[in-house]
């Protein structure tokens, strides 16, 4: 039978809504008003489904931090204006456009009707909500605040949105620089080079070292296309494997902590996260030490992941965080560690760390803003040494050439 989704109001006119079974909207109709209900509104599972027009790609599999920070501000939005939570959640889920993230909510509401607490709920579904969301929605229904819980988990994925956000504008000019001088070498080498070597090949010039490296290469795209893009996609997908090692992600992480342009923005965006999320936890009310388990398991770097659980380890033994995290001087800067021994000294530690989290953000906004003008000397000099190689690589058996007739 399908599973309809209903509003009803009582005989006293509460209003109600939930999920029931039945064979039509006439059977609903019945049950609840056997169970002293009287049936407003019902919308099949089913049709809900078809009402989506947009279809979420399988094969990426996951929910965008948009999608998701969308969905928490207007959950908070419907808690604090007094909706019940499984109503709010059936009609976020009817709003969303992701099949998915759509199945799991109508699911938790559920679960919800059927007696669970929202964080109970979540536990099903960690791909989608995350350790974090869930320790912070726990926290604010055991302490009464999950609507103000709500409010600090939407300003944490706003700023996360807005941080990576950046990074990733300011990747896109150097990768559409790279990405053009990559297409052009090879179009020059498929189209240009093979009508050059034809004719030093009718002339019988002896070609240089650098004009045979061009040639074969050239040659080799040409007849062997195939191979390249094989080759090619056997690479990427080498290298996809290796990052997934232990050890192939912890020489990733140690070459962008060691790279001049990018090692200044990758310690500032990891600073960033580790506070923002600590700051949002602390307030959600969630543990200190629980909290920075959590962080832990949120940082990508595995230099900063290590660092913060090995901080926990020496809390656990009675240290103050700013302490347990002074060894760690050459990833956390030295203002993180004193203003985070300000907040424990002040008893105003989640404040600190948001104010901190601030200023980090901004530094990475001023970093990547500034990334461009870095970067662009350097792909100059790259383009102009690439330029210069195939210039000199076609051009010398010609004047060669020229000498030979004078």
């Amino acid at each position: 039978m399908p599973k309809y989704f209903y509003t009803a109001k009582s005989l006293e006119g509460e209003e109600k809504s939930g999920i029931l079974e039945a064979k039509d909207e006439h059977q609903l109709a019945r049950i609840l008003r056997k169970a002293g209900l009287i049936l407003i509104r019902a919308e099949s599972e089913e049709k809900i489904k078809k009402r989506r027009l947009a279809i979420s790609l399988p094969f990426l599999g996951g929910i965008s931090l948009t999608e998701k920070m969308m969905f928490v501000r207007n959950l908070q939005v419907m808690i604090s204006a007094g909706l019940p939570l499984p109503r709010a959640l059936i009609t976020l889920a009817a709003q969303s456009k992701n099949k998915k993230f759509q199945k799991a909510l109508l699911e938790i509401g559920e679960e919800i009707t059927k007696g669970k607490s929202f964080s109970e709920s979540l536990i099903k579904y960690p791909n989608i909500f995350s350790e974090l969301f869930q320790s912070m929605v726990r926290a604010g229904e055991e302490s009464g605040t999950l609507d103000e819980v709500l409010k600090t988990l939407s300003r944490q994925m706003e700023r996360e949105n807005d941080l990576k956000s950046k990074i990733k504008g300011a990747m896109i000019y150097p990768a559409v620089i790279i990405a053009a001088m990559i297409g052009i070498g090879i179009l020059m080498l498929i189209m240009v080079v093979p009508k050059l070597a034809e004719t030093f090949k009718e002339l019988n010039v002896e070609l240089p070292i650098t004009t045979k490296i061009v040639i074969g290469l050239a040659t080799f795209l040409v007849e062997k296309w195939y191979l390249v893009i094989i080759i090619l996609f056997f690479l990427i997908f080498l290298f996809w494997q290796a990052i997934k090692t232990k050890s192939g992600k912890k020489l990733i992480d140690i070459l962008t902590l060691k790279i001049p342009i990018i090692a200044p923005i990758i310690r500032k965006t990891n600073s960033a996260y580790t506070v923002r999320t600590l700051s949002s936890l602390i307030a959600a009310g969630v543990p200190i030490v629980r909290s920075l388990e959590i962080t832990s398991g949120t940082l990508g770097n595995i230099y900063y992941k290590s660092a913060i659980a090995e901080a926990v380890e020496r809390m656990k033994k009675g240290e103050k965080l700013s302490e347990a995290l002074k060894p760690y001087e050459a990833i956390y800067s030295p203002m993180v560690i004193q203003m985070i021994a300000v907040g424990e000294e002040t008893g105003g530690t989640s404040d600190v760390l948001a104010k901190l989290a601030d200023f980090f953000e901004n530094e990475v906004g001023n970093a990547t803003k500034n990334l461009a003008s870095v970067i662009e000397p350097v792909l100059m000099l790259l383009i102009g040494a690439a330029v210069g190689f195939f210039a000199i690589s076609m051009v010398q058996p010609m004047y060669s050439m020229l000498g030979a007739i004078q």
